[in-house]
């Protein structure tokens, strides 16, 4: 049994998740999904979902087995309990793959980090963006 991680905000459903999801669950045989609580991401602005409702989301979809929300504290122990072959991260998180292997290397978590891959666009207008998705409605109904 092949066990993947794959992680994110995952405020808006969109089709760029959806591909994410999909290319990580294709990486092994069980994907679990580490939902980011919405008090820890400071890289861009907040999730405006709640934490439960953005995880029951991402557990409703096909490509994943189980989805939880990332610990209050420290986002590397729910992947010391998960305890899997593969960490998928999507082609443009912000995350260090090196900073994160040597962080799971030092914690004693021996699996690897890989990234899925691009979703191009199918169309002119589709949005494949959080933040993208966000600015068009603030546009149209702001």
């Amino acid at each position: 049994m092949r066990r993947v991680v794959a992680q994110g905000t995952f405020d808006l459903i969109h089709p760029g998740h959806i591909h994410y999801l999909e290319d990580a669950a294709a990486m092994g045989d069980e994907l679990h999904v580490i939902v980011a609580r919405r008090e820890n991401v400071t890289h861009k602005e907040p999730p405006v979902l709640p934490n439960r409702q953005r995880r029951d989301v991402v557990a409703a979809l096909d490509a994943v087995d189980e989805a939880r929300v990332g610990h209050e504290s420290d986002i590397f122990a729910p992947i010391e309990d998960i305890d899997p072959d593969v960490i998928a991260l999507g082609f443009d998180q912000h995350h260090d793959d090196d900073a994160i292997e040597a962080e799971l290397a030092e914690r004693g978590v021996d699996c690897s980090v890989e990234r899925a891959s691009a979703r191009e666009k199918r169309y002119d207008d589709e949005l494949l963006s959080t933040g993208t998705i966000i600015d068009r409605i603030l546009e149209q109904r702001g």
